[in-house]
């Protein structure tokens, strides 16, 4: 199953779908509302187009509905932009939106990193949105409030400016030609963190570059059960997501497939460092066609209109 959800990610990426770059994209300190939509109950309109509109959560029991790139949130709440040991960033996006448990689990887990590692805390990109939902911009996942992008930057020994949440940039560790990690940036702690985040027993998977899944196979020690669960993955050069399992009883959620056995550092990896992945044909792609309410769960509707 992973080998299919990365070929699929291949052609997300390629169509600039998947946010691999935009989630370096500045934000803004005056964010501009959008116009209302001419013909919202218009079945064709993209369900972008009307979850993107929704600037507060759904008034309803918290609930998560449908699959990670198919879906919706139900009482969604927020992260608070401070934390004791983690800041959001991008605030202008209101991304930072998630089910109860993906807070919780953000909050132990920037709790656990200064354990960890030298880092004061983390650095927290993309959530969700109030509702969830498919997003104007950026990812095809991150639908069910269960997906976050944690920056591969440290969170400073400070309280960062809004100017800086919306501006400042990650450091890339990915090697210039594509092949292994910056050995200028990547550093132990890195391998702590994510390490930390994979142990988690709310942790589905956790999305990296194929150069990072290189480091992390060679730089694990003897406990290696954790590697099971960080996934190679298109883009990711910035930013680690971490994606948790359905909660428990939540049955409108479906899960992804669990992770194949062994700690994936064989041949599965080395296909990512083939010349076709490294250097794909250049040439135009075409865009899947944005999801449209009929293609998400009916329980969707209300979500959406929910007071």
């Amino acid at each position: 199953m992973d080998r299919r959800l990365t070929l699929l990610a291949g052609v997300l990426v390629l169509a600039g779908i998947t946010g691999g770059s935009f989630a370096q994209d500045k934000g803004t300190l005056e964010p501009v509302s959008l116009p209302p939509l001419a013909h919202p109950n218009d079945p064709s309109t993209p369900a972008k187009q009307l979850f993107g509109r929704q600037v507060v959560p759904a008034n309803l029991a918290a609930r998560t509905i449908g699959f990670y790139s198919h879906g919706c949130l139900a009482g969604g709440e927020a992260l608070p932009v401070n934390g004791s040991a983690w800041q959001v960033m991008r605030i202008s996006r209101n991304r930072n939106w998630g089910h109860p448990a993906l807070l919780a689990f953000l909050e132990r887990f920037a709790q656990k990193v200064p354990k960890v590692s030298h880092w004061p805390g983390i650095l927290v990109g993309d959530m969700s949105q109030p509702r969830g939902g498919p997003m104007l911009t950026g990812h095809a996942s991150h639908q069910i409030g269960l997906d976050a992008d944690i920056w591969l930057t440290p969170m400073p020994n400070r309280e960062l400016s809004r100017l800086e949440r919306e501006e400042m940039s990650a450091a890339n560790m990915v090697r210039e030609d594509r092949l292994d990690v910056d050995p200028a940036k990547w550093t132990s702690d890195h391998v702590s963190v994510i390490k930390a985040a994979a142990q988690d027993p709310a942790v589905q998977r956790i999305f990296v570059n194929a150069a990072i899944k290189k480091a992390l196979c060679r730089e694990a020690r003897s406990d290696r059960s954790w590697l099971n669960k960080v996934r190679p993955y298109y883009g990711h050069d910035y930013h680690f997501h971490v994606r948790l399992a359905c909660p428990a009883g939540e049955n409108a959620c479906r899960d992804q497939d669990p992770v194949p056995p062994g700690d994936g550092c064989d041949a599965s990896l080395a296909w990512w460092f083939s010349e076709s992945i490294i250097h794909p044909r250049p040439g135009p792609q075409k865009p899947r066609p944005p999801l449209t309410m009929a293609q998400l769960p009916p329980e969707c509707e209300r979500v959406l209109t929910a007071r």
